[in-house]
This record gives C-alpha cells, sequence and structure tokens, in this order.
C-alpha cells in the first residue's frame, strides 16, 4: 500500500477543517430583560423590553413578552429588569497614552522619565477604566510622543489581548516647528518631541501619508497656540501656513481619513474651518460667526469642558491666569452653539487629567451649560457615531448594531450623574462589568 503524498494529507485536512467548522457550536443567543430602555434616536425611554443577541450584534428588539416567547430554549437570560439602559458611550477626544498635564513640568516628566513601553502598559490600564466606566468607543486623538503606540493598543484590544473600547486612533498628530512641547531646553540638547513636527506642505503630504500607513484612522493637528484676549475675543497664533493646513486636509480626505484640529482662538478656529476640517477641538473662543461656519459646513464640535475646569486653577497659579478666562468663555460659548445647532460630540480629553477621574463628568457640565440630558446622551451616542462614520455599528440599540450596551440603576433622564455609576458594560455581546442583573 502507498503512503499518502503530502497533497493528499493536506486536501484531507482542509476537508476534516470545514467538516469542524459546519458542526462547530451555533453562536450563543442572548436575551437582555431592559426594564427602562432609552432610545437615543427617537428620544424616549421605552419600558420592558427585550433585547435579543447574536454573536456580537443585536438581532431584534421589542416588547418582552413577545421576544420571551420566541427565544430560543438554550439563549442565555440577562436580567436588568430593574435598571435603566442605553448605548454604550463614545468618547471623541481621549489621550490613552497621558497621565495628567496640569503643568509643563508634569507633560516633560513624562516624555522624559517614562518609556513608552511603561506609557503604553499604562494606557492598557487607562482603556481598561473607561470600558468599565461605560465607555465602548472613544477616538484617541495624539499619543504625546509615544509614537504609533496607540496603534498597538487598538491591535491588542481588537485581538482581545487586553479589555477596552473600540479604539479610533490619531498617532503622533502634527504641529510646526519650534510650536509644541517640549520646549525651553537648550539648544545642545535634542529633546523628545511632543508631536510629528512637519513643515512645508509637501512635506505635510508626505508625513499623513506615513501616519496612515502605520495606522491612523484619524489625522489631527495643532492648528493654534498663545492664546490672548482682545476686544473681548479669544485670539492665538495659528502655527501653519494656509497652503501646509490644505496640504494637510486634502491629503488625509484623499486617502480616507477625516481630520481634527486642536483650535482655541479665533484665528485658529476660521484658518481650520477655511481649509474643511471635520471636528474642532475644544474651540474656547468660539463665537457665532464661526458657530454658523460649522453648522453650513458640517463640522463638528468637541469640547472638551471638563478638562478646561480642571487645570483652570493650576495653570492660573504656574502663571496663565488666562485659562480662568477660557474656562468661562467657553461655558458661554457651549449654551450658543446649542441654540445654533452646532453638531457637539461628546469628548473630554481625558488623559489631559487624570485617568482616576471618571470620564462621565462631562456630561453634568453640558447639562449645567444648557443640554438636556436626552441631548448630552446623545452627543456621545447618535452624534459620536456620524463623527465616527459609524451609523450603521454605533450609537443606538438597535437591530443590526453591534451590542455595546450599559446600564444603571437610575434614570440618567432624570440625573445625568448616573452615567458616573454605571454598573454593566456590554461591548460586542461580551460583558465585562455586571453589578446589577439578578
Amino acid at each position: 500500500m502507498k503512503t499518502p503524498t503530502l497533497a493528499l494529507v493536506v486536501c484531507f485536512s482542509l476537508v476534516q477543517a470545514a467538516g469542524f467548522a459546519q458542526t462547530s457550536a451555533p453562536t450563543q443567543i442572548v436575551v437582555i430583560k431592559a426594564g427602562r430602555l432609552i432610545d437615543v434616536r427617537a428620544g424616549r425611554v421605552v419600558e420592558n423590553q427585550g433585547i435579543v443577541i447574536e454573536g456580537e450584534r443585536i438581532k431584534t428588539v421589542g416588547p418582552l413578552a413577545e421576544v420571551e416567547r420566541n427565544a430560543p430554549p438554550s439563549a442565555r437570560v440577562i436580567d436588568l429588569s430593574r435598571a435603566t439602559l442605553l448605548p454604550g458611550l463614545a468618547d471623541c477626544h481621549t489621550h490613552i497614552l497621558l497621565q495628567g498635564d496640569i503643568t509643563a513640568a508634569d507633560y516633560d516628566e513624562q516624555l522624559l522619565k517614562e518609556s513608552i513601553p511603561y506609557r503604553t502598559i499604562r494606557a492598557t490600564v487607562a482603556a481598561r477604566i473607561a470600558l468599565l466606566n461605560g465607555f465602548t468607543a472613544m477616538r484617541d486623538l495624539e499619543t504625546e510622543g509615544a509614537m504609533y503606540a496607540d496603534v498597538d493598543v487598538k491591535t491588542a484590544i481588537n485581538r482581545r489581548v487586553v479589555p477596552g473600547p473600540r479604539m479610533f486612533v490619531a498617532t503622533r498628530a502634527f504641529s510646526a516647528t519650534g510650536m509644541y512641547p517640549l520646549q525651553g531646553y537648550s539648544w545642545e540638547l535634542r529633546m523628545p518631541e511632543g508631536v510629528q513636527i512637519v513643515d512645508g506642505a509637501d512635506n505635510i503630504r508626505r508625513a499623513v501619508r506615513e501616519q496612515v500607513k502605520y495606522g491612523a484612522d484619524w489625522i489631527k493637528f495643532y492648528a493654534d497656540r498663545r492664546y490672548f484676549l482682545k476686544d473681548g475675543a479669544l485670539h492665538s497664533w495659528v502655527n501653519f501656513t494656509e497652503d501646509e493646513m490644505k496640504a494637510m486636509v486634502d491629503e488625509a480626505h484623499r486617502l480616507g481619513r477625516r481630520v481634527a484640529a486642536h483650535a482655541m482662538g479665533r484665528e485658529g478656529i476660521e484658518a481650520s474651518l477655511k481649509v474643511g476640517v471635520d471636528s474642532i477641538e475644544h474651540g474656547f473662543g468660539l463665537d457665532e460667526e464661526m458657530m454658523d461656519r460649522m453648522v453650513k459646513q458640517g463640522t463638528f464640535w468637541c469640547p472638551t469642558i471638563y478638562v478646561g475646569v480642571y487645570v483652570a486653577e493650576g495653570r492660573a497659579a504656574a502663571g496663565a491666569p488666562i485659562w480662568l478666562t477660557m474656562r468661562d468663555m467657553e461655558a458661554k460659548a457651549f449654551s450658543l452653539a446649542i441654540r445654533k445647532g452646532v453638531k457637539i460630540a461628546y469628548g473630554t480629553d481625558a488623559g489631559g487629567y487624570a485617568w482616576t477621574e471618571n470620564q462621565a463628568k462631562e456630561f453634568a457640565y453640558m447639562v449645567r451649560y444648557g443640554m438636556t440630558p436626552l441631548q448630552a446622551i446623545q452627543s456621545a451616542t447618535i452624534v459620536a457615531a456620524d463623527l465616527l462614520e459609524r451609523p450603521n455599528d454605533l450609537g443606538a440599540i438597535e437591530a443590526g448594531k453591534l451590542a455595546d450596551i450599559i446600564a444603571v440603576s437610575g434614570d440618567p433622564l432624570k440625573d445625568i450623574t448616573e452615567l458616573e455609576r454605571v454598573r454593566f458594560v456590554m461591548k460586542g455581546g461580551e460583558v465585562f462589568r455586571n453589578e446589577i442583573s439578578r
């Protein structure tokens, strides 16, 4: 009898593997009993709902009695009948590679005394904290000198090496020569840079391609610096020429990437809008004219209110009292932006403050400054999903969407601070936190 050839062995092995795949255990069905469900799209609370989850996606949502009647006997049941459910939250402005930088010394110490591997380890902890606090998606807007470590964290999360949100990363971000820390050191020393330094339109196009090559989902740049008051308005110095900024945005859009601009003063905001950025970050100095342009162009705003409140006192004490004024200016700008209909996406700048602070604290400030609790929740769900270009996957508890679901004991539509006490977290059909179900 002849020995089987290698080709036959390989063929037999493939047939076996195919047969195993066909006979492997079916995907588990999960049924969630929802006492109260916030329909963020319709803006209402629906009671006694059932959510059927198959794999990582929601299969159906409907009256609990009907769902239970049609569910297979083998379905796993999660009883959240005493809770309020809502979609997983999205924070559209974070820095997982940063651990707070109230002062320049705080920032410099991290870049000078902490290795990128050490900072990446800490970033995995930050990602886990965010997920357990109910943030199932995050747009991370630069690594602050840690190169492409955000891509590595994203990959580790996607491969289930570490737990964390769905990451949309901007990698290194851009600024121009002499316009971003580290600064103030001897010219004889070669200091690390907090961003990728680029000058000139051609170099910028190449740098955009490089960041996309290494995994950037977004392109982020620093449009301005040197904030000052004049005639009651917040002004700034612009970091790039118009040709440079246009080259950056055009190249990013050509490669299918959206662009976020750090822009605080009027000049930085105006320059960013002129070249067609997709989101304005911080925007403390937004005025009525700039808001009208944002509405016309469909530009998103990530206000990052809490970080401004958090750092203002410390930066004022360190010699920059303008941060107190900027904090107060943003409160007024936020109220006006709501009335104007600016697309406001939830963003905290977590990492700009310590990760021991709950990112959900931003919600209370949004409500205090004029949003309804529902509008604040929408900013972190359906609006964020639009910003992230994932409206078919994220932002609502609806059939076909990813099963990213959180729950709280109380009613966040009556007390928005309930979102600081998330007790159940599911991402992609997998439960990561459950302190509430029976």
